[in-house]
């Protein structure tokens, strides 16, 4: 699925950074926010308001708690004034303008290391029922097809497949194929992965998109110890 393996080069080599691993994920196949990376306040941008403000730095982790996001952003000149005040907090990082993606269901897909196993594909329903049910699975990668799907079927995710749940469905199909490429994603980048973070994945039907995303690098010790 991952057509060229310049683009995992790429990523194990780049900043780690919401930027560089968006830009991966889109040479996937996978769709992310249209967005610009700034260093100064612009003029313009060719992105319609309302937008998404984020500093985009590998060594600010937890952006929302540090003051490095800001959405729903309505105009130019509220955006330039936002990007100068993050400037004064982050003086030498650059920032993400995104577009907002309205309507769908909220879910989180990631990567994780366990010391012994290797690396897991975990799955669950984005936002506080992550958080305060718990409501994910995991699976040892690779995964096929039917995991996938027994994955879904495991969380509240699977509520909205088939016929949907409270007007809202997710198409099952395109969510494995989504799962798969993370997978594949985590098998070829094992060597350099800790810990991957894609939360909200937003999916409206047929539609998804990844609208926040972080990576973490995996770092052995000179003995080959982790």
């Amino acid at each position: 699925m991952i057509d060229s393996d310049e683009t995992i080069e790429r990523l194990r080599r780049e900043p780690q950074t919401e930027f560089t691993l968006k830009r991966a994920l889109q040479e996937m196949g996978i769709n992310v926010p249209r967005g610009v990376l700034l260093k100064e306040p612009p003029e313009s941008i060719n992105i319609p308001f309302p937008v998404a403000l984020k500093v985009s730095d590998e060594n600010v982790l937890h952006k929302t708690e540090l003051g490095g996001v800001k959405i729903g952003i309505e105009s130019a000149g509220v955006l330039r004034n936002e990007i100068n005040k993050m400037k004064e907090k982050f003086p030498d990082s650059s920032f993400l303008v995104e577009e907002m993606i309205q309507g769908g269901i909220e879910i989180i897909v990631g990567l994780s290391r366990n010391p012994v196993f290797g690396l897991s594909i975990m799955l669950g329903m984005g936002g506080t029922m992550t958080e305060i049910y718990n409501d994910v699975t995991f699976r040892l990668i690779p995964v096929i097809a039917q995991d996938c799907s027994d994955m879904i079927d495991e969380v509240s995710v699977g509520r909205f497949t088939g016929n949907g749940f409270r007007g809202k469905f997710i198409d099952r199909k395109i969510l494995i194929e989504f799962l798969l490429k993370i997978s594949e994603l985590g098998s070829k980048g094992t060597d350099f992965i800790d810990q991957l973070d894609l939360n909200p994945v937003k999916i409206d039907g047929d539609k998804l998109f990844v609208l926040d995303a972080k990576i973490i690098k995996y770092i052995m010790d000179s003995g080959g110890n982790e």
